[in-house]
């Protein structure tokens, strides 16, 4: 007998599927996730300075976050569109590169990690992309949930 769980997104057939969370309760759900890019020197002195051409790297990453975590249904095929109460983003710069955290609330049916991990990670590509001129040597690790919580509404 098979005790491993079963993927939730998969059909009796094998096929993907939207999960069905229609008989789920109405609860308070909230995702925190977090990762981090690493970053130059040199480039972390530049963020620091606002000298990327580009911008203020942190202000614009935090923006780009907020605006992916709200798109998450459109990028993941099988996420069901939420309607999220709450998007904060922030993105500090920490040792030797950019420490990004997302925190997605919504009262729903089912969570918001995805919608905290998509906020997280198009951040951290914001941050590649505005760099990408001064570093070729940047690393996106370390995305991953931080907590998730469940409560009444």
């Amino acid at each position: 007998m098979d005790s491993a769980p079963k993927l939730s997104h998969v059909d009796e057939r094998g096929k993907p599927t939207m999960v069905d969370v229609s008989h789920k309760g109405i609860q308070r759900r909230t995702a925190i996730a977090a990762g981090r890019i690493r970053l130059t020197p040199e480039t972390v002195q530049q963020i620091k300075a606002n000298a990327i051409a580009k911008g203020s790297v942190l202000d614009v990453a935090r923006i780009a976050g907020i605006q992916g975590a709200k798109r998450t249904s459109d990028l993941i095929p099988l996420c069901h569109p939420l309607p999220l109460g709450q998007v904060w983003v922030d993105a500090v710069l920490e040792g030797d590169g950019v420490l990004v955290t997302c925190k997605a609330v919504c009262v729903g049916q089912t969570g918001v990690e995805m919608e905290a991990l998509t906020g997280v990670s198009v951040a951290l590509l914001t941050v590649y992309d505005m760099c990408k001129a001064v570093d070729k040597t940047m690393i996106i690790e370390g995305v991953h949930l931080v907590q998730k919580i469940k409560e009444e509404p």
